[in-house]
């Protein structure tokens, strides 16, 4: 069988947020200053941190990834999750309805989301290249094999989302799944069952 290549990236609590909700944090017309950008799909990571106050604890120092978009929500891992005492359920980023909701706090102002606290569904980002070549679509579910010197995993259940991008493939998941393979980002391959 062709081994079918990503690359494996972590990724940690962080908060997206609307154009509205970032000038309640951070007062009107205030832009994020760029940290680093992101790989695949445009965006990046902002120096700009915010409290995630839940009911239990509170996370002092969240991450803000920008640009903005058109709904807030915060995306934690499931250890994450009961830190705060919130009962995130695991979907797709922009899959929000009927999640729980969490305060937030910057420094110019704080507010309170309805809804918006999840956990992350690991996902493989793909670009027009791979989806020729792999034969996928957006929705297909594939498992990814890391391998690493001391817990490889195979991970299942793991979403494809095409991206409009000539050349890409790109595995996010979350610190806990990372932790559990014992690794850092490294390249992995997509098997077949």
């Amino acid at each position: 069988m062709e081994k079918r290549e990503v690359f494996v990236d972590i990724s940690a609590r962080h908060v997206h947020l609307t154009r509205e909700d970032q000038d309640v944090l951070f007062g009107k017309g205030y832009e994020l200053e760029e940290y680093k950008e992101l790989a695949g799909g445009g965006g990046f990571a902002s120096v700009e941190q915010i409290a995630v106050v839940g009911p239990r604890s509170t996370f002092p120092k969240v991450r803000i990834l920008g640009p903005c978009r058109k709904q807030s929500q915060v995306e934690l891992s499931k250890t994450d999750a009961r830190a705060l005492g919130v009962d995130a359920p695991v979907r797709l980023s922009g899959d929000l309805e009927g999640t729980p909701g969490i305060k937030l706090v910057g420094p110019a102002g704080e507010l309170e989301l309805k809804q918006g606290v999840i956990v992350a569904k690991r996902h493989v980002h793909i670009g027009k290249k791979q989806v020729e070549e792999w034969g996928l679509k957006t929705g297909d579910i594939v498992a990814v094999r890391i391998d690493t010197p001391d817990r490889s995993l195979i991970f299942g259940d793991t979403e494809v989302r095409v991206q409009d991008e000539d050349d890409l493939a790109l595995m996010h998941i979350d610190t806990d799944e990372a932790n559990a393979a014992g690794m850092r980002p490294m390249k992995a391959y997509i098997v077949e069952f």
